[in-house]
C-alpha cells in the first residue's frame, strides 16, 4: 500500500482503486473515509462499483489497517484526523476535491469542511450520527423494534443488551457479529459476509480517542463555520438503519447551506452493501450533476 507523510511525519497508508485508463481515470479521485471509529477501511471495499468510473483513495487512520497508531492519544480525536485528510490532500496534489465519509467518520468530514472550505468541490456523508448536531434522535430505536418479527432479532436484541457491559474484547466482537443484522437492509448472504468481518477490522484504542478533546466550545465552534462551507453536501440515509437511523442525517443536512438527504429504501447502515447498484447510481449523480 502507497504510504504518506501527515502533519506529525508520521507514515499513514491508504488503497487506491479504480480505472487506470479513460474517463474514469481523468475524473478528480473521490477519498472516501471509513467510520467505526476506527475501523479498517477495508469494510468499504469498492462502495458499491464506483470505482468503475473513478479512482477512490481509502485512507486507513491511525491505528486502523496499515496505518501505525498515533504516537499522541489525542491523533485518534477527529479533529486530528481532519488534519490527516488535509495532509493526504497535499500529498496526491489536490487544488479541490470531493469527499465521501461514512458513518463516525462523518464528523471528521465535517471538521475538514469546517477548516478548509475552500478545499472540497462535493462533500457525501453516508448514514452519519448527529453527535456533532449535538442530539441522539430516537429514530434508529424505533426502526430496530420495528423489525421485531425478523428471525434473526431476538438473538439481536439480546446482543445489543449485553454490548455496554461487556468489557472482554472477544466477547465484543462475538456479541458485534450476533447483533450485526440491526444494521442492513436485509440478512442475506453478502450482508453476512461484510458483518463477519467487523470485529477484526476495529481498532479498541482509536475507537476510544475518537471523541476525546472535544469539548462543548469546540463543536459548537465546528458547527457555527459548517454555515460558511459552500460545496454541495449530500446526506444519504437508509430506512432500515436501525444504528443511526435517519433523523440524525436531516440534522446534519441542516446544518450546511447547500445540504440535502437522499433517503434509500431497503437500506441499513451499509447502502452500498444492501443495494450497490442504487448507492452508485445516487452518488454518480450527484457528483456529476450538483
Amino acid at each position: 500500500m502507497p504510504h504518506y507523510a501527515s502533519y506529525d511525519a508520521a507514515e499513514l497508508a491508504y488503497r487506491v482503486l479504480g480505472p487506470r485508463t479513460g474517463e474514469g481515470a481523468a475524473r478528480p479521485p473521490l477519498l472516501c473515509l471509513a467510520g467505526g471509529p476506527g475501523r479498517d477501511a477495508a469494510y468499504l471495499g469498492d462502495l458499491g462499483g464506483l470505482d468503475t468510473h473513478r479512482t477512490l483513495v481509502l485512507p486507513d487512520s491511525r491505528g486502523t489497517g496499515d496505518s501505525p497508531p498515533a504516537a499522541d492519544p489525542i491523533g485518534y480525536a477527529f479533529p486530528r484526523l481532519a488534519e490527516d485528510v488535509e495532509a493526504l490532500r497535499r500529498h496526491l496534489g489536490l487544488e479541490r476535491f470531493a469527499l465521501l465519509a461514512h458513518d463516525a467518520a462523518a464528523a471528521t468530514a465535517q471538521a475538514y469542511a469546517a477548516a478548509h472550505p475552500e478545499r472540497l468541490t462535493h462533500l457525501i456523508l453516508v448514514c452519519p450520527g448527529a453527535r456533532m448536531q449535538g442530539e441522539l434522535p430516537q429514530d434508529a430505536r424505533e426502526i430496530f423494534e420495528s423489525r421485531a418479527d425478523e428471525p434473526w432479532w431476538p438473538d439481536a436484541y439480546d446482543a445489543v443488551q449485553t454490548l455496554p457491559d461487556t468489557t472482554d474484547l472477544g466477547e465484543v466482537r462475538r456479541l458485534l457479529l450476533r447483533a450485526a443484522p440491526m444494521a442492513y437492509g436485509r440478512w442475506e448472504e453478502p450482508q453476512r459476509a461484510h458483518a463477519a468481518s467487523e470485529g477484526e477490522q476495529l481498532g479498541p484504542v482509536p475507537r476510544a480517542g475518537f471523541w476525546q478533546g472535544v469539548d462543548e466550545a469546540a463543536r459548537r465552534a465546528v458547527l457555527a463555520r459548517l454555515r460558511e462551507v459552500p460545496c454541495p453536501v449530500l446526506v444519504v440515509t437508509g430506512n432500515r438503519d436501525a444504528v443511526t437511523g435517519m433523523r440524525a442525517g436531516e440534522l446534519v443536512a441542516e446544518s450546511f447551506p447547500n445540504g440535502r438527504v437522499r433517503p434509500l429504501p431497503g437500506v441499513g447502515h451499509y447502502p452500498w452493501v444492501d443495494e450497490p447498484d442504487l448507492f452508485r447510481s445516487v452518488v454518480e449523480e450527484f457528483l456529476t450533476g450538483a
